[in-house]
């Protein structure tokens, strides 16, 4: 384990505007008509690159129809906070929400551009069963672990109940429950 924090996190905005530009963006890649799984696809935006604006790599999905939506990190500079005791987390992995299909793609992409790949995959019963949740829509880091918001209740389409938040484990990616206490 490193004992320093992970140096793309910034304690202020403006700090983070003064560091190194980024040299990868990561996109998804979807299959509109659900013919073909859905997959994240690593983009070089390093101007000096001789690979400048080209996709360096993918990584294809087992399993058609999940719909990605908004994606984010495991982690982030909330994590600088000494209450969180996650002050040396990685921005390593992306988490990939299914809103179709309620699926939740861990990816892990440490070790270079084309070295990503499936950490973990969250299947839906795992989250229905720990939230009465469905739908997962958008990924959010903070200092308690992983927020993710939803557009579905329970049922087989979503509409037994509300949509609400739910938190996972930033480092184990366990769904631990709903956000809300009430």
């Amino acid at each position: 384990m490193n004992l320093r924090p992970d140096p793309t996190f910034y304690p202020s905005p403006k700090l983070a505007m003064e560091g190194p530009p980024e040299t990868l963006a990561y996109t998804l890649m979807l299959s509109p008509d659900f013919s073909q799984p859905d997959g994240l696809a690593v983009v070089n935006v390093d101007p000096n690159s001789p690979d400048f604006g080209k996709i360096v790599h993918t990584v294809i999905m087992p399993n058609k129809g999940d719909e990605f939506h908004h994606f984010g990190w495991n982690a982030c500079s909330s994590a600088l906070s000494p209450l969180t005791g996650h002050a040396f987390l990685e921005r390593r992995y992306l988490i990939i929400p299914g809103m179709r299909s309620s699926r939740i793609y861990i990816i892990d992409v440490k070790g270079g551009p084309t070295a990503a790949k499936i950490h973990k995959i969250i299947e839906p019963a795992e989250v229905f069963a720990k939230t009465g949740y469905s739908r997962p829509h958008t990924i959010h880091c903070g200092p308690e672990g992983i927020y993710v918001s939803t557009l579905g209740g329970g049922g087989k389409d979503g509409t037994d109940g509300p949509p609400g938040i739910f938190i996972m484990d930033c480092q184990t990616f366990d769904v631990i429950g709903r956000y809300e206490i009430d």
